[in-house]
C-alpha cells in the first residue's frame, strides 16, 4: 500500500508537536512491509533524514506549463507561469482576479519562480494562508505525476493539499487532526481556519485524532458524524544520548522546567504563578521556561512584577539535543496546557527520568497513569504537587521509575500499525 502524505514540517526544521508526531509515525511506519509513504512538505531543506521515507519538497516540484485535471471539470487547465514583473502579486484572491477568468471548478493559477517552481518560505508569518493555496496548487501536480493507493493530510495547513489531491487522483483522503483552532484560540475561532479545517473534515473518508480530548470538538465543534472519527494515540521516540553531550547544571538547587510554546494553550501563566507560590515554601529551586511565542514578553514582565527573576529563567526555543539537555538538567518537568490535544513532551520528560505534572485538559492524561495530574487553572494544587515532588525524595523515585516503565511501552510502531488498519478499513469500502 502506498500513501501519498502530506505534512508542514520534518525534521530537523520543526517548530513544535506537528514535525515530531508526522516524523515519530512515518517512522512507524518504516518498520511495516506492506506500507511505502511519500512525504510531502513545502519546502525541503536539503538536510532531512530520507533514510526511512521518500521526502518530497513541493518548493522542488515544476509546475510551470503542466496540465491538472480536476475532478468534474468540463476541461483540462493549464498552470502557467506568470512573472511578478507583469502581474503586482499581492494575495491569492486578487491574484486570482488579475490572471485568470471564470470558470467551472477550482482555480489552479500560481505564481512561479523562474525554474517553473513555486517558492515557499517554510516559515509561520502572514503569508500563511497565501503558501497554503500554494501547496494545494502543487500537490494536484505531485498527486498526477505519482502512483498511490490512499492520500493522508497532517493537520489544518495541509487539508487543502489532501483535497486537491483527491480531487485529482479520486483516490480516498484521511485527515489527522493535531489540534483544532479551539485549541489554538481558546474559543475565538478564526472563521478562515475554521472553515478549512470544517472542509477537510467534510472531504475525508475517515479522521484521526490524537485523542478523545480532540474527538469530543471534532464531533461537536464541527458537527462530524462519530463514525467517521477515531483516535490513535501519538507515541514518543526512544532516544540513546551519550551522556556527553549534556551540560550538568553544576549546582545542588533543584529546577523545574516548563518546556514548549509560550502562547495561551499551554497555560504558561499558571507555570509562573505556580512557581512564585513554591518559592514563598523554598529558595532552593530555580524555574525555566523553555520556549518561544507571542506571549514571552507579558510572561517576562509577569515574573518581574513578582519580583521572581532571579529564580526564573528564560533560554528560549529549544530543539534537538538541547531538549534532553534541558531535561537531564531538571527535577520536575510540568505542561499546565489549557487545551493540548495530545502533549508528546511529557513523554520525553518521563524517558529521561525526570516526574511530569501534566494537566487534566490534556490528551496524554488520557493514558497516563504515573504522572500527577491538576487542573491546569488549579495554581495551588499545581504548587503543591512540585514541592512535594522536590522534596519527598521516595515519591519521586516512585513516579521516575514507574514512568519510564509506562513510557516505554508507548511505541510508534503500535500507532502505525493502528493507522494501517484504517487505511484498510477506508480501501475496503472504496
Amino acid at each position: 500500500m502506498r500513501v501519498l502524505m502530506f505534512g508542514w514540517e520534518f525534521p530537523p526544521h520543526i517548530s513544535g508537536g506537528l514535525g515530531t508526531a508526522s516524523y515519530g509515525l512515518t517512522k512507524g511506519m518504516a518498520t511495516l512491509d506492506d506500507l511505502e509513504v511519500i512525504f510531502v512538505v513545502p519546502k525541503a531543506w536539503g538536510d532531512e533524514d530520507q533514510s526511512i521515507v521518500r521526502l518530497v519538497g513541493a518548493n522542488k516540484v515544476p509546475v510551470a506549463f503542466k496540465q491538472v485535471y480536476y475532478k468534474g471539470f468540463r476541461r483540462t487547465l493549464e498552470t502557467i507561469e506568470v512573472s511578478s514583473r507583469i502581474v503586482p502579486y499581492t494575495d491569492p484572491e486578487d491574484f486570482w482576479k488579475m490572471t485568470r477568468t471564470e470558470v467551472t471548478g477550482h482555480n489552479l493559477m500560481v505564481q512561479t519562480n523562474d525554474s517553473g517552481t513555486v517558492d515557499f518560505s517554510g516559515r509561520y508569518d502572514c503569508s500563511l494562508m497565501e503558501e497554503i493555496s500554494k501547496y494545494a496548487v502543487v500537490a494536484s501536480v505531485i498527486a498526477e505525476e505519482n502512483d498511490f493507493d490512499i492520500i493522508h493530510a497532517h493537520d489544518w495547513l495541509a487539508y487543502p493539499a489532501g483535497i486537491a489531491a483527491m480531487e485529482v487522483s479520486g483516490k480516498p483522503l484521511v485527515i489527522h487532526v493535531h489540534a483544532t483552532d479551539f485549541d489554538r484560540s481558546g474559543g475565538s475561532v478564526n472563521p478562515d481556519v475554521y472553515r478549512i479545517e470544517k472542509n477537510g473534515m467534510d472531504a475525508a473518508s475517515k479522521i484521526i485524532t490524537v485523542s478523545n480530548l480532540t474527538r469530543d470538538i471534532v464531533i461537536n465543534k464541527y458537527n462530524i458524524d462519530p463514525a467517521k472519527v477515531e483516535t490513535v494515540y501519538n507515541a514518543v521516540e526512544p532516544v540513546e544520548i551519550n551522556s556527553d553531550h549534556f551540560i550538568r547544571k553544576g549546582f545542588d538547587e533543584k529546577v523545574v522546567t516548563f518546556l514548549g510554546r509560550i502562547t495561551m494553550q499551554k497555560g504558561p501563566e499558571y507555570f509562573i504563578e505556580a512557581a512564585y507560590k513554591v518559592l514563598q515554601k523554598m529558595d532552593n529551586v530555580r524555574f525555566v521556561m523553555a520556549g518561544s511565542g507571542d506571549m514571552m514578553e507579558k510572561m517576562m514582565r509577569r515574573a518581574a512584577a513578582l519580583k521572581i527573576t532571579d529564580r526564573f529563567h528564560f533560554t528560549g526555543f529549544l530543539k534537538g539535543t538541547d531538549v534532553f539537555t534541558m531535561l537531564d538538567m531538571s527535577d520536575v518537568y510540568i505542561m499546565p496546557s489549557v487545551s493540548e490535544p495530545f502533549g508528546i513532551s511529557p513523554l520525553e520528560a518521563m524517558q529521561s527520568n525526570v516526574p511530569v505534572i501534566i494537566s487534566k485538559q490534556s490528551g496524554v492524561a488520557e493514558i497516563l497513569t504515573h504522572a500527577v495530574k491538576t487542573d491546569f487553572w488549579d495554581i495551588d494544587a499545581m504548587a503543591d504537587a512540585i514541592y512535594a515532588i522536590l522534596n519527598y525524595y521516595p515519591l519521586a523515585d516512585t513516579i521516575i521509575k514507574n514512568g519510564k516503565e509506562e513510557v516505554i511501552k508507548l511505541k510508534w510502531d503500535n500507532s502505525a500499525k493502528h493507522v494501517r488498519d484504517i487505511y484498510k478499513s477506508v480501501l475496503e469500502k472504496n
